[in-house]
């Protein structure tokens, strides 16, 4: 195969995946690693994508970008409801308080327990969409977190949204996240949000993190909590390499959806 079709190949992949790595490209083109190096150097010279420690990522992959939740809401739709019907099967049965974090699979997860019901579960979110299919069933109590709402999330955040959990001690919460690194633990683009996620999961006595497989490995500006604050992964595929190892050296239990 020519360099320029390669080049091309490569191109597509970081478009179609956001994230390609040395050791895959180097076996689907049966070239050395030190060959597809060159290749992402010479890619990265063009323009077309950004190299990372272990492969490269697409431009639009910075450590900030973020996107709505009305857009998240439509990607990876069916394993963030398989994550949620997993979570589920966590939930006490005696009832007690929940966290929810604002995100779009913590909000089908809100559709679950809306529809579950209990008279004795108390669910406390600081996110819109959670708080109104929440509120949407009378038998469960709900307590509203306040707040600076955020458009790009439609969830509160600022120094009172932190005091209010930080004040507060709950049975679980469920969080979400924008990465999963074996290094740097769980982080998202905005230090708002990031000080809101780091509340709730110093504030909860049992902390599940919820990510579909495509936070695996991933990066982004702020650390909100490191691996050994979290008591359970719900993923939709099982993590491998660094990851999974440093999963289990935190004592992570995970969970597949």
């Amino acid at each position: 195969m020519f360099a320029e079709e390669r080049h091309r190949l490569i191109t597509e992949a970081v478009e179609t995946h956001g994230k390609v790595s040395v050791a895959e490209l180097s076996e689907r083109f049966a070239i050395t690693r030190e060959t597809v190096r060159r290749d992402l150097a010479l890619l990265e010279t063009d323009g077309l994508l950004r190299r990372v420690h272990g492969g490269a990522v697409g431009l639009a992959a910075a450590s900030t970008r973020e996107q709505s939740h009305s857009d998240r809401s439509t990607l990876h739709a069916e394993a963030k409801q398989a994550i949620a019907r997993a979570a589920q099967q966590l939930l006490p049965s005696a009832g007690g308080s929940i966290m929810l974090d604002a995100g779009t699979t913590t909000a089908e997860l809100a559709g679950l327990i809306a529809q579950q019901g209990g008279e004795d579960t108390l669910v406390i979110t600081h996110a819109l969409p959670i708080a109104a299919r929440i509120s949407a069933n009378p038998q469960l109590a709900l307590e509203f977190i306040g707040g600076r709402v955020r458009g790009l999330t439609s969830a509160a955040t600022g120094a009172g949204t932190v005091t209010a959990y930080a004040r507060l001690r709950a049975d679980l919460a469920f969080v979400g996240t924008n990465a999963l690194h074996a290094d740097f633990g769980l982080s998202t683009p905005d230090p708002l949000e990031a000080s809101v996620k780091a509340a709730m999961v110093a504030s909860a006595q049992r902390v599940v993190v919820l990510a579909d497989a495509t936070k695996h490995d991933e990066l982004t500006l702020v650390q909100f909590a490191t691996l050994d604050q979290v008591d359970t992964l719900g993923t939709d595929r099982a993590p491998a390499g660094a990851l999974a190892a440093a999963l289990e050296a935190a004592d992570v239990d995970v969970v597949l959806a």
